[in-house]
């Protein structure tokens, strides 16, 4: 049995802190970019059980494992990674952490921007893939049937 001072309740990869006591799976989910899947691909690619406890591998693994984060996108075809064509330089990137929401964010401006349809919707806050909006997404104080009654009605 290992002894509880070996573990480490923290490991650090990409700027991101970690949960040491879970399966080295899904504590790469804790980045920001890194689904289930990835976490898979990244922890085989490094040579590390999938199912080994986060807190307890060693530096070297540790390193294995943001050298393939890293490396990632260079590895996989272009649908797996979550920027397959970059706006403004055409190549294709896997984007972790805060540098995702930047992009994100970066990308709902520019559709602003543009005054196109999505851009529209986006800042009236209203749904922009098609869905339908007579019956739901409502919001505010009038949304259909008000339930308080006067008290001298019936």
């Amino acid at each position: 049995m290992v002894e509880e001072s070996e573990l480490k309740y923290f490991v650090r990869i990409i700027n991101t802190d970690l949960d040491g006591t879970q399966p080295v799976q899904l504590a790469l989910t804790g980045i920001k970019g890194i689904g289930l899947h990835a976490a898979l691909i990244i922890s085989r690619r490094a040579g590390v059980h999938t199912h080994e406890t986060m807190g307890l591998l060693n530096d070297e693994q540790v390193a294995a494992l943001e050298r393939e984060v890293v490396a990632y996108p260079a590895s996989v075809p272009k649908w797996m990674v979550n920027r397959p064509v970059d706006v403004y330089t055409g190549e294709q990137k896997h984007l972790y952490g805060s540098d995702l929401a930047l992009a994100k964010e970066d990308d709902l401006n520019l559709l602003k921007k543009m005054r196109c349809y999505r851009g529209i919707r986006h800042e009236n806050g209203l749904k922009v893939r098609g869905q339908r909006t007579k019956s739901t997404g409502r919001f505010g104080k009038i949304v259909g049937v008000s339930k308080t009654r006067n008290p001298g009605q019936k």
